[in-house]
């Protein structure tokens, strides 16, 4: 049965991880009545978002091949630490025969990398390095080598990663209402069933006791009004 793309309207499934297949050999196993054919491929995943992995998968065939590399590059998935587009400092690893020097570069050098050591740092996410392969040529041993550097990388204190600072980032947003808005806003607050809460009618009951208050205030006060003078007193009577 042929295989069908999706449907008109329907986005296809993104995936989490994106694969390149490194290299792909026949290799073969002697036996007792001859020789067996088999095809190996070697495999790197990673998000671009500091996790990566590698994996070797043997198979009669090509296709599960790949996939049983895929399969084993996924349980050997872990994280790198990534400040400002690059490493946080340089690290020299060695599988077998293979050396493999990685060293920390400025924004806007790029990946001064070659072979199977560019495929597992592109899909690492990052984006600036310098790196310099010595030794054996072999592209199994160099992405292996590379892989082991990349794991003896360590995190510098009190920094937060590229990846983590973006994630962080929508949650310290915090909204701001003006300051007129706030002051002019009614404190009309009623159920749904026209009852109203009990913090609001307390407070409505508080209000008319100040103006008693003041009432009693102003009723203690000394008449100003003018008394009449003596001489006018003593001329009535």
């Amino acid at each position: 049965m042929a295989f069908k793309g999706p449907r008109r309207g329907q986005s296809p499934e993104q995936k989490e991880f994106q694969e390149d297949v490194i290299q792909i050999d026949r290799v073969t196993r002697v036996v007792k009545g001859g020789r067996r054919l088999r095809f190996r491929a070697t495999v790197v995943i990673g998000n671009k978002k500091g996790r990566i992995g590698l994996g070797v998968g043997k198979s009669n065939e090509v296709a599960n091949s790949i996939q049983k590399a895929i399969a084993k590059a996924k349980k050997s998935i872990f994280e790198i630490p990534i400040y400002k587009g690059t490493i946080p400092h340089g690290v020299k690893s060695k599988f077998k025969s293979s050396m493999v020097l990685l060293l920390p570069a400025c924004e806007g050098t790029g990946l001064i990398a070659g072979g199977a050591m560019r495929k597992v740092v592109e899909l690492a996410g990052i984006k600036n390095i310098l790196s310099k392969s010595f030794g054996s040529s072999n592209r199994i041993n160099n992405a292996k080598a590379a892989i082991t550097g990349l794991k003896e990388l360590q995190r510098l204190p009190n920094k937060m990663t590229d990846f983590e600072a973006k994630n962080a980032a929508p949650k310290n947003e915090t909204k701001t209402m003006p300051k007129n808005t706030a002051q002019n806003e009614k404190k009309d607050i009623t159920f749904k069933d026209g009852t109203i809460p009990k913090n609001v009618m307390q407070k409505d009951k508080k209000e008319p006791e100040k103006n008693t208050e003041i009432s009693m205030e102003t009723s203690k006060k000394p008449d100003t009004h003018i008394s009449e003078s003596p001489l006018t007193s003593i001329n009535s009577q």
